[in-house]
């Protein structure tokens, strides 16, 4: 057999092979409907254990001893990772990863080990975990699969594993994929189109030289250039482009010209390039395990997309499903290409900047915390470094937290990328005057947001999140007394927002003892609260008092949630209907402002 071609047991996949899944790739998307068809044609397709059954290509690359590059099936591949664990199937900690992207390699890591669901939620891949959630959820309503029987199927289905030959012109092969809709992130082809239109080599040099600096979203771009260029583009502390530096052209005067570094390359040597992430920055300069950004490269253009046509929240798409077609008016012609490129390095600077990170550094080394900070050069013994300072004064003055805040509401509230057009509203208001009002222009976004929600007649779980959100950065913003009692202090140093998606009926609906609750009273807003899923799970069906004593951490999330407590310790210790109704009377009135 071509020994390009492997045909290998679904069962031994993973058996002593390591597959990495490449920067330019999506993220994980498969939904229910396509985890549960491949279950379906794995468990049906075979009746008989004598025969077997092809479930398709897996192409690759290989780069190392028993290491794979997934070029094409990384979706099913993820898929299969996810149901063999859930089998039982034992594999290696390094069978799948991906490359540069954190929360998806923890929670692979997580799943391996057996430890589902203990993981943050701020530091998992939401993607992942609900794909395995989905699997059990499949097998927990189809209780006519045998778990024991599908495992001994999956050494009966095959996978054609498709090594890509060395030399082979793969641009129309990644041309037709693509055009599928499928599989590959797209902003590596993208950068060829920008390259392409581009007239000289030292153009060419300047759009690849802004691309990869721009791609590596983890670290402020200061640090992305190397000494020499970074002290022609950015300004003596490093913290703003130079004020002459306004067009495509004046970055090009920065960047040496060296005819024979050659950037017209074809578009898979620049998708194998490794120098995609990082390039340029010396070891002890590099921040890269430090912070981690809100958005990823794909979604960044596309956000400095929307920047650029000035495209409002209805008429601008952050979805990536349409990802060349949204960019490619950029490339139509030299001129559009390098101000879009232009604006681009502006955007980041200011994104940098302006919108807040996780950071990972001392006490949070390891769960992290919200970060708005601007990067300043200091000069010790060693030469030149940067400093990560409050970009509204200090860390912890009133409008740095106040902002980091407000924005983290956001972040937790709107977590799909192609959602999260807040980005793009600060970012092109920035680009018209940096000193703008971000305060007010996110709490007008998030008040008109509310006001759509119609929260006023929701009722359960037809509340949008943003209701609970925005209302604990109110509380958070102003505080709250209850008759003369301080139960929220202003500004409060030791509580922020966590990922919460998970509506929480404090008197619960299914109460295991006692008088159940009428359904206006039980579904109003004076009932619910906004917490983690897995804090969801743990309070299950108990009383609030429950809830209280068993689980206080779980209270902490929202301080809304803070205030129902403090409102069934007071008085007769209980939580009342009539408790309940005058809180959402209150809560209403402060979210009506």
């Amino acid at each position: 057999m071509d020994n390009h071609l492997k045909i290998i047991p679904v069962s031994n996949i993973f058996n002593n092979i390591s597959y990495v899944v490449p920067i330019y790739q999506r993220n994980y998307a498969w939904g229910e409907m396509q985890i549960e068809q491949l279950i379906e044609d794995i468990n049906s397709s075979i009746d008989d254990l004598s025969k077997n059954y092809f479930l398709g290509n897996l192409i690759v690359n290989q780069t190392d001893n028993n290491v794979y590059e997934v070029i094409d099936g990384q979706q099913r591949l993820t898929t299969l990772f996810l149901l063999e664990k859930y089998l039982g199937m034992n594999f290696a900690n390094d069978a799948l990863r991906f490359e540069a992207r954190k929360k998806s390699n923890r929670t692979l890591h997580m799943i391996n080990n057996k430890n589902n669901g203990e993981l943050l939620e701020e530091l998992a891949s939401v993607e992942i975990i609900a794909g395995y959630q989905m699997i059990e959820n499949y097998f927990k309503k189809t209780k006519e699969i045998d778990k024991d029987e599908l495992k001994k199927k999956l050494e009966k289905v095959f996978l054609v594993r498709v090594q890509v030959p060395q030399g082979i012109d793969l641009n129309h092969y990644f041309e037709i994929m693509n055009t599928r809709g499928e599989q590959l992130e797209l902003h590596e082809i993208a950068k060829a189109k920008f390259l392409e239109v581009l007239d000289t080599e030292h153009d060419k040099k300047t759009a690849a030289l802004i691309w990869e600096k721009c791609s590596d979203m983890d670290s402020y771009i200061q640090m992305n250039f190397d000494p020499k260029v970074r002290k022609a583009l950015f300004t003596k502390d490093w913290s703003s482009i130079k004020e002459h530096i306004n067009d495509f052209n004046s970055i090009r005067e920065c960047v040496p010209n060296d005819e024979d570094d050659k950037h017209s390359v074809p578009l898979i040597d620049i998708l194998k390039s490794k120098k995609l992430l990082n390039n340029g920055r010396s070891k002890n300069e590099g921040e890269n395990e430090r912070f981690e950004s809100t958005i990823s490269f794909p979604n960044f253009l596309l956000q400095v997309n929307a920047v650029i046509g000035k495209l409002g929240e209805e008429d601008s798409t952050l979805d990536d499903k349409h990802f060349l077609n949204n960019l490619s008016w950029a490339w139509s012609d030299a001129d559009r290409a390098k101000n879009f490129l232009y604006q681009m390095l502006k955007c980041r600077v200011l994104f940098d900047k302006y919108i807040l990170k996780r950071e990972y550094a001392k006490d949070y080394k390891e769960t992290g915390k919200w970060s708005l900070q601007r990067l300043e050069k200091y000069s010790d013994v060693k030469g030149e470094k940067p400093k990560y300072v409050g970009t509204f004064g200090d860390d912890d003055s009133q409008n740095n937290k106040l902002i980091r805040t407000l924005q983290s509401c956001l972040r937790i509230t709107y977590t799909s990328p192609k959602t999260m057009h807040w980005i793009s509203l600060v970012l092109t208001r920035l680009l018209e005057n940096e000193s703008c009002d971000i305060i007010e222009i996110l709490e007008d976004y998030c008040k008109t947001k509310v006001i759509k929600s119609n929260f006023e007649n929701a009722s359960g779980f037809g509340f949008e999140r943003i209701v609970f959100t925005y209302l604990d950065y109110l509380l958070y913003k102003d505080g709250y007394s209850y008759l003369d009692k301080a139960i929220i202090p202003p500004m409060s140093d030791d509580w922020q927002f966590q990922f919460r998606s998970s509506i929480e009926h404090f008197q619960p609906q299914h109460l295991v003892e006692g008088v159940n609750w009428e359904s206006d009273d039980l579904d109003g807003f004076g009932n619910l609260a906004l917490i983690t899923v897995s804090g969801n799970s743990r309070f299950s069906n108990l009383p609030p008092a429950g809830k209280i004593s068993s689980y206080p951490s779980i209270i902490e999330q929202s301080l809304k949630l803070k205030i129902m407590k403090e409102l069934v310790n007071f008085d007769d210790e209980k939580w009342t209907e009539e408790k309940a109704s005058k809180h959402k009377e209150e809560m209403i009135r402060i979210l009506k402002g």
